[in-house]
This record gives structure tokens, C-alpha cells and sequence, in this order.
């Protein structure tokens, strides 16, 4: 077993100089009126901005049919990322496995090594990251448990010294010997004791799925095996998501929050949209969408409230490192509050 628990803790040490490390989550959003070429290009400016500020890691997202995200070729969304950077890492929130071979992600998060360094993450989750009928057309492995944790097995044997698979005796060159950090994506109980149960760190999408924050974090620490044939760090490294906007107010921020709460609602609804101008709250509270429950683990406001209110999620869940996810309409705003941020944490 490869420790690298002295290089999570070396790395929160490295990054932190509040609290805990900050990282950006990015689904690289398609505003109305934009496209998908125009979302990458605003990512990889603000991949470059994050670079500079001090942020920790920046991961890419895997969502498929949905008019508003062009994250759906984590890979390669990660390479151009990773070449227009010098210092923070970069990876997968997460490679929906069950949509993958596992053995095409240990090469392309192999060769993504060799070309990167170390600076390269494997974050990987089990469920399909769309609808059901795409879901389909995307399959190619098993999400349940089991079939899950033997993936995650031949992947590390696939980035180890010799390459070879755990259970079956394939080998990737290009991978061998990367040691490519593997971490676990989940949003309830039991993706946390998968987590916990092979020893891996584990990101908890509690920024669209807070029902589960407390009891998920709370399993995964009870649950977590150092000595499991899987586990890559010797004690438990919890990376929470949450949802912020930092503005110079807090009523300019809620109003660009409402940009987010616009496409909960057309999720919710089932209306196919790019990404929508914000509005008056008001107007959104009438509509229903003020305060969606999949949306209550956020931080929006001016810097001063939203430090605060990063903190006081901090404390609630004992999280080692917190990942940021951001929407937009206009690209500048997300980089303001990129700044705001960084200016008031680091």
C-alpha cells in the first residue's frame, strides 16, 4: 500500500492558511445566449484565475443531456486545465464509472499523469450522472457496490509499479507506476462507508444533496479501514461540497444566486435551458424557487458573511478541505467571486 496520508495532510498544510484547503468544483456552465465553446474557454479563464489565487485543487464534473453544462468529457476538460496551470491540482468530481471501462480510465488518468505530474486526481462515483435513457447508452460497468469497490481494486493495480490489474492480469504501461490519488464520490450513508470501508478520502456532494451531510460524514469516519487492501491514506480526509456566490453585498449576491436556483427549478420541472439572467428574489420566491432544499448548503452574501458561514460549515462537519461550486450567468461575476474569496481566505 502506497501512504499518502502524509501527502493530504502535507497538501492541506501547504494550501490553508484560514481554516482548511478551498478547491472549485466546475461543471462549466452554458449561459443563455452562449455555447458550449464559450463555457470551456470561461472555465479555462477561470482555471488560470484559480491557479493565481491559491486555490487548492480545481475539479471537473461529468453530467450528460443537459442543455446548461459542457462537462460531460471530464478527461479532457482536465487536460487543457491542467496545461494552462502551473500549481493546483486538477481531476475528476468524478469519473461516473459506471459509464466508463475501467481500464480506459486507468490510461487516460495515467497518461494525464505523465504529461501532468503530480497533480493529477481520480474521483470517481457510482452513479450515472444523467437520466436513465442516457444512462444506457453510456453503460459500460456495474454502479452497485461489490462490482464497484473490484473496479476501484483493478485501477490501483492498473497505477501501480508493475501496471497490472488486481484480478486479472491485463496491463497498462502508460499508467504503471503514476500512483494516480483515487478518491470516492458520493451524497449518502452508504457512499460513505463505501469510502470509509476502503480506506480511500471522500468527497461528499452535500451541495446538491445535503440530506444525508451529517450521518454521511459521521459514517464515513466510523466506518473508515486504514488496513483495507484498497486504502490509500492512514486516517479518514473528509472534502465537503457547497454551493457560493460572493458579491460585494449580500442583496447583489443572493440575486446572482438566483441564477442557480433557476436551474434547480428547471430540473425539478423537467424544462430543458442554458444557463438563466438572475432576477429579483422576490420573483423567484414566487415562483417557488427561493429556497429549494437541495440548494441549503450554501455561502452567499458579501466576503465577510460567506467566510463566516464557510466556517461555521466547517465546524458542522469536521471537514479536512471544502470544494466550491459556483454558477453564473455572466462569467465575470463568477471570477469576482472567485476573487472575493480568495481574497478574504488565503
Amino acid at each position: 500500500m502506497v501512504d499518502t496520508g502524509n501527502i493530504y495532510r502535507r497538501q492541506r498544510e501547504e494550501a490553508a492558511t484560514l481554516s482548511v484547503p478551498l478547491s472549485i468544483l466546475d461543471l462549466v456552465a452554458i449561459p443563455e445566449g452562449s455555447t458550449a465553446r464559450d463555457g470551456i474557454t470561461a472555465s479555462m479563464e477561470a482555471a488560470r484565475e484559480a491557479d493565481r489565487l491559491g486555490y487548492h485543487r480545481l475539479w471537473f464534473a461529468e453530467h450528460h443531456n443537459t442543455a446548461a453544462l459542457a462537462a460531460s468529457a471530464t478527461s479532457l476538460l482536465i487536460a487543457q486545465a491542467a496545461s494552462v496551470t502551473e500549481r493546483i491540482r486538477v481531476g475528476s468530481g468524478g469519473v461516473m464509472l459506471p459509464n466508463h471501462a475501467p481500464l480506459m480510465v486507468a490510461e487516460q488518468y495515467g497518461t494525464l499523469a505523465n504529461m501532468y505530474g503530480d497533480r493529477i486526481d481520480l474521483g470517481l462515483g457510482r452513479a450515472p450522472g444523467t437520466d436513465m435513457m442516457t444512462a444506457r447508452a453510456l453503460s459500460r460497468s456495474s454502479g452497485e457496490p461489490q462490482a464497484f469497490a473490484e473496479n476501484i481494486f483493478d485501477l490501483q493495480g492498473w497505477f501501480s509499479a508493475d501496471g497490472t490489474a488486481r484480478t486479472t492480469p491485463i496491463v497498462s504501461a502508460v499508467s504503471a507506476g503514476t500512483e494516480v490519488p483515487i478518491w470516492v464520490l458520493g451524497s449518502t450513508v452508504n457512499g460513505a462507508s463505501i469510502a470509509g470501508q476502503l480506506g480511500l478520502p471522500f468527497a461528499l456532494a452535500s451541495h446538491f444533496a445535503p440530506d444525508q451531510l451529517d450521518e454521511a460524514a459521521e459514517v464515513y469516519r466510523d466506518t473508515f479501514s486504514s488496513s483495507a487492501p484498497t486504502a490509500q491514506i492512514a486516517e479518514p480526509y473528509l472534502m465537503a461540497g457547497i454551493n457560493v456566490m460572493v458579491a460585494p453585498t449580500n442583496e447583489e449576491a443572493e440575486r446572482e444566486f438566483t441564477t442557480l436556483q433557476q436551474m434547480f427549478l428547471d430540473v425539478q420541472s423537467g424544462r430543458r435551458r442554458k444557463l438563466q439572467p438572475p432576477v429579483d428574489p422576490e420573483q423567484l420566491a414566487a415562483q417557488g424557487g427561493r429556497d429549494h432544499s437541495m440548494l441549503r448548503i450554501k455561502a452567499v452574501g458579501a466576503p465577510q458573511k460567506v467566510v463566516r458561514e464557510l466556517e461555521e460549515f466547517v465546524e458542522r462537519t469536521g471537514a479536512d478541505e471544502l470544494i466550491t461550486v459556483t454558477y453564473a450567468y455572466d462569467p465575470a461575476v463568477r471570477q469576482r467571486s472567485q476573487n472575493l474569496l480568495a481574497d478574504s481566505w488565503f
